[in-house]
């Protein structure tokens, strides 16, 4: 660990992942609780075209994902309050919209090299600004998320009940829709607009295989999350592998040894 940390990319990484690490799964706990596990995806995907316009028109990138994420996630919200019986419909229709149009726009992208590396993210070839960037937004992410700790769990929990018991249901849904959108954002600059979604979920699903209460839920989430991402860096160093790819593949096999633990407790007992 010593060897990797005295380059100033692989610093700039661990940094960048362990932050978020812990805010990331903060979001994905409420999104998997949501029944909207796919809307990392739909984000993301819609990120790349903020990625090709910020190209085409010479401003950084990761500012036009961020653009891009926001009204993707603000048009999720709008239909699925419209059909609220059959929500995920919300996420396939932003998902095509974006995918179509970061095709479109990527055909007037100059530098493929630059576009491509948001596909399956660059964390050790971020930008000290864009380390300032994710910096902003992890702390403005996990201080909602405290503020806003027993409302996002009664809304999670059940919106209707929520709604009934006095909780503003719509300015927490808008605020939670935002730190979503900037999450996936910044989060698919380093791990990839194709997997930044399984970094939302994965850990969250570890999680709930051993949690017994959303309090521990959401502490073993970041726990994991965290694991995964110094293992995933750590091994994508030794074995030059693509650092984001490393660490949801990371996640995965701990999620499949978790599950085969558990089998085999139940034969057992």
């Amino acid at each position: 660990m010593t060897a990797i940390l005295q380059y100033d990319f692989m610093r700039r990484a661990f940094i960048v992942g362990v932050l978020l690490a812990v805010v990331i799964p903060c979001v994905g706990v409420i999104v998997v609780l949501k029944r909207l596990s796919m809307i990392g995806d739909a984000l993301s995907h819609s990120s790349l075209a903020g990625v090709a316009a910020g190209l085409i028109m010479g401003f950084n990138p990761l500012l036009g994902a961020g653009a891009a994420c926001v009204a993707a996630a603000l048009a999720i919200e709008a239909i699925r309050k419209k059909i609220p019986r059959y929500s995920e419909i919300s996420i396939a229709v932003v998902m095509s919209a974006g995918i179509g149009l970061a095709g479109v726009l990527s055909g007037f992208v100059g530098n493929a090299a630059n576009f491509n590396s948001f596909l399956f993210g660059s964390i050790v070839a971020i930008s000290n600004f864009e380390m300032r960037l994710v910096i902003f937004v992890s702390l403005a992410v996990a201080a909602v998320f405290v503020l806003l700790y027993k409302e996002l769990f009664f809304i999670a929990l059940d919106e209707q009940a929520a709604r009934i018991a006095g909780v503003p249901t719509g300015t927490v849904n808008f605020i939670f829709t935002i730190l979503t959108a900037f999450t996936v954002s910044v989060a698919a600059r380093t791990v990839g607009a194709l997997i930044v979604s399984s970094l939302m979920v994965v850990p969250v699903a570890c999680a709930m295989q051993l949690a017994g209460s959303y309090r521990q839920t959401v502490i073993l989430s970041v726990c994991f999350a965290v694991l995964f991402t110094l293992c995933g860096l750590t091994l994508s160093y030794y074995a030059r592998l693509k650092p984001g790819a490393t660490i949801v593949l990371t996640g995965v096999f701990c999620l499949t040894l978790i599950l085969i633990g558990k089998k085999i407790m139940r034969r057992g007992s």
